[in-house]
């Protein structure tokens, strides 16, 4: 008990001489407690105590706070755009999936057998063969959803989910390819890479969406979603092969000739000795990458798809709800904040790994 005491009081004395320990850090501390005492209980009343909770349309939201009964009232919409009610259950059974394939994922290594990683293999492999017969359907009797009906939230970790996904494999390929001793190869990835990188990401989209089907023979028509996904990976590829390529350049070059003189081919010294180091030293540049990616996803609404963001801007063309949706602004922002930050601390917890 003693002991908890002392850590607790050499806690609060460490965070005294932090807060207080200089003039500088007195004024900035009795700054920021002023701008907080400005600033929170007017957000606080507005947010909490004067907020509408219940009601079912706009003509419920009486009080001067926030009216959170526009969350309520356009939760699916929010959530999964214009997907039948009916079919809802496949987009929660594979979220269900993937939350599982996620905490398998992350689960310490003293917790993965034999068994356990190959099956986790097999669920990587096979959760995305899943995932597009649960969403698209067409299979064991499931009707057809297009992807024009596919928005919301549910629309934009699509998006994401899949341009981490294929970025980083392509990015990997693209960041060797552009150190290769094969010059046609090493020409051709620098060509790619730079071209992706200099044009921005809503000119990919409008390009994937309006220009690219100009150049397809007639009849052949090319799904919009697929067009956007493909566009979105090679522009986000284009940036992991950058920060890949920093990571293999910071990579002493004594373990490349180790991994050589043990008698390793390339490919084997690469995923063995060289690209476990080169990535554990970039995790932040990936990781800040990936959120990006994630933000970014909110451009296809110029293109006429609603993700989560964009459904918000559709209900501002609601008469009855126009005045409402700032509540749903903060709400996908507030969405967006708790995804970015669980990568963030994810991203610090493997830093912290040795490399594998």
């Amino acid at each position: 008990m003693q002991r908890l005491i002392d850590r607790y009081y050499q806690r609060c004395k460490q965070l005294y001489k932090q807060l207080f320990g200089s003039v500088a850090s007195t004024l900035l501390t009795l700054l920021s407690l002023f701008i907080l005492y400005i600033t929170l209980p007017p957000i606080i009343n507005w947010s909490i105590i004067d907020a509408n909770w219940l009601g079912s349309n706009a003509s419920d939201c009486t009080k001067a706070g926030a009216c959170w009964v526009y969350i309520s009232s356009w939760w699916r919409q929010l959530l999964f755009g214009q997907y039948p009610n009916e079919q809802l259950w496949r987009l929660v059974l594979c979220g269900v999936l993937f939350v599982a394939l996620l905490v398998a994922l992350m689960l310490p290594k003293n917790f993965k057998t034999a068994l356990h990683t190959r099956c986790l293999l097999l669920v990587t492999l096979c959760y995305p063969v899943a995932a597009f017969i649960l969403m698209y359907g067409g299979f064991f009797n499931l009707p057809v959803v297009e992807t024009r009906y596919w928005g919301g939230l549910f629309l934009t970790l699509v998006i994401a989910v899949v341009g981490i996904v294929t970025s980083f494999p392509l990015g990997l390929l693209l960041a060797l390819g552009r150190q290769s001793k094969l010059q046609a190869l090493r020409l051709f990835c620098i060509g790619f890479i730079e071209l992706w990188r200099g044009v921005p990401l809503i000119t990919v989209l409008f390009m994937a969406s309006v220009m690219f089907p100009l150049f397809m023979p007639q009849g052949v028509n090319i799904d919009s979603l697929l067009r956007v996904l493909v566009g979105v990976s090679l522009f986000a590829a284009a940036y992991m092969a950058e920060i890949i390529r920093g990571g293999l350049q910071a990579i002493p070059k004594g373990q490349y000739e180790a991994a050589t003189a043990t008698g390793l081919s390339y490919w084997h010294a690469m995923f063995i000795v060289i690209l476990p180091q080169a990535i554990s030293l970039v995790i932040p540049g990936i990781v800040s990458a990936f959120i990006s990616l994630i933000k970014e996803t909110t451009l296809v609404y110029i293109i006429g798809m609603f993700d989560f963001l964009g459904i918000v801007q559709f209900t501002a063309s609601n008469s009855e709800w126009i005045r409402y949706t700032k509540e749903g602004y903060i709400f996908v922002g507030a969405v967006f904040w708790l995804i970015c930050f669980g990568l963030s601390r994810y991203s610090q917890t493997l830093e912290q790994k040795p490399p594998l």
